[in-house]
């Protein structure tokens, strides 16, 4: 049985993430916590769907069936979820940016997502059959409050940065969900003068898709151009992702912002080996601003951040950010993703530089993403051939395969070749000044080796 994908559980909460699965997973969660160190506190909370109270219910019930304490702490970001979960598990029912029919379920233990390990151990429960524990070991239930405590910690953090962000007019659109219970109030918290747009929390996300793209983004993008605005922040569901708008309207490159992030903390940082971890598929413009600043990008499969942050540390590194498109670990304030902690952070930083003033070092080169036919069955011998025959197409650049194929070049374009993991392509990243040209070159590589190993 394979529950979890890159990010948790999700899918349809009537076939797939269901009260009885999360009462399965409630008690998997539960049993293995109590072996594992005896008496176990698992806090629970969800985001605003429909679904959540009787999905909590479920695995409140499976966790307490298992010999757990459950502390309810109610509706609330998944990175408020995460900080409650520091010393003890967490489980945070929510589907992320998933559409309003579907829900999910997070797992965390001591402030960071469950690792693959503990993921496929959590499998093996639900897939066997366990009874609950004796009557007279079942675990307690009680209410327990922590937003207020999460959100002063996000602007202690975000006051190490930076400057006062009194006078910065900022618009906020919590897309209907948790971010409205977080950013605006740090922001506000900072001085900024915050505007918020679908900030009532609702699991039918009225004002508009809850990913947070740039045609989602059409009324926030209109609202900071025609307002007086230094700039915009978009969430999704639970408030782990975040994207920016400059005051023209226009998106912001997520990986320029992971750019700006990453240089920052590399500059700041006292650390002899200061370290950014982050995916296969970002930009070379984070390496080129974390090398100026003195640090080094180390990188790790999609959905692995904390598996990256790991082996960095077991290597002598000191991580100090990592971070996926869209979603940002910041290492001293905790292991969790957090979309609140990056709108704070960023809201200093444009207080002391502006956003034009971020962006300015930052090279930005056209970008593309293209997908080249490849069935399931072929995907192996198809990136076996990769793996050869695209380093002697281009013999001047860097080689990693540790995931998928990824080349840099002198002049820090770069190009990745990977296997979806969900449909019959094999997935070709580009960046580059001439991005046509390059892209041209790589997918008629990968058609070749797809080709042969069709032969």
């Amino acid at each position: 049985m394979e529950l979890f994908g890159t990010a948790g559980i999700r899918g349809s909460a009537r076939e797939r993430v269901t009260p009885e699965l999360a009462l399965e997973v409630g008690r998997a969660v539960g049993a293995d916590a109590v072996e594992s160190a005896g008496p176990a506190t698992v806090v629970v909370g969800r985001d605003g769907r429909t679904t959540g109270p009787a999905l909590a219910a479920a695995a409140e019930a499976g966790l307490e069936s298992a010999g757990a304490a459950v502390r309810r702490v109610g509706v609330l970001p998944t990175p408020a979820l995460a900080y409650a979960s520091r010393g003890r598990h967490g489980v945070m029912l929510t589907a992320s940016h998933n559409p309003p029919t579907d829900n999910g379920i997070k797992l965390f233990v001591d402030g960071e997502e469950y690792d693959r390990t503990l993921e496929q151990t959590i499998e093996a429960r639900v897939a066997g059959e366990h009874s609950p524990a004796a009557w007279d070991e079942w675990g307690d239930s009680e209410a327990l409050a922590v937003l207020a405590d999460y959100r002063r910690a996000v602007v202690d953090y975000a006051s190490e940065y930076g400057t006062s962000a009194d006078g910065l007019d900022v618009a906020v659109d919590c897309g209907n969900g948790m971010g409205a219970l977080g950013t605006p109030q740090v922001l506000r918290e900072l001085g900024a003068r915050v505007v918020t747009l679908n900030g009532q929390v609702d699991g039918h996300f009225p004002g508009r898709e809850s990913k947070p793209t740039p045609e989602s983004l059409a009324d926030l993008r209109a609202f900071v151009r025609d307002g007086a605005f230094d700039f915009g922040i978009g969430h999704d569901g639970d408030a782990d992702r975040i994207v920016i708008v400059d005051g023209d309207g226009d998106v912001v490159h997520e990986d320029t912002v992971v750019a700006i992030l990453a240089a920052h903390f590399t500059r700041v940082s006292e650390a002899a080996d200061p370290v950014v971890v982050t995916t296969p598929n970002a930009s070379g413009r984070i390496d080129e601003q974390v090398r100026a600043a003195g640090g080094r990008v180390e990188r790790v499969r999609l959905g692995a951040l904390h598996e990256g942050i790991a082996a960095a540390r077991a290597a002598g590194g000191d991580v100090v950010f990592a971070a996926e498109p869209w979603k940002h670990i910041h290492p001293r304030h905790g292991g969790w993703i957090d979309g609140v902690a990056s709108a704070a952070v960023l809201t200093r930083l444009v207080a002391a530089e502006g956003l034009d003033g971020l962006r300015g070092p930052v090279t930005e080169r056209p970008y593309r993403k293209v997908s080249v036919d490849c069935p399931d069955d072929l995907k192996s011998g198809a990136m076996e051939r990769v793996e050869t025959m695209l380093p002697d197409a281009f013999p001047d650049a860097d080689v990693d395969t540790e995931y998928g194929v990824r080349l840099e070049f002198p002049d820090a374009s770069w190009t990745l070749v990977r296997p979806s993991g969900t449909e019959p392509y094999v997935r070709v990243y580009a960046e580059a000044d001439d991005v046509d040209a390059l892209v041209g070159a790589v997918t008629d590589v990968v058609a070749s080796a797809v080709d042969r190993a069709d032969a």
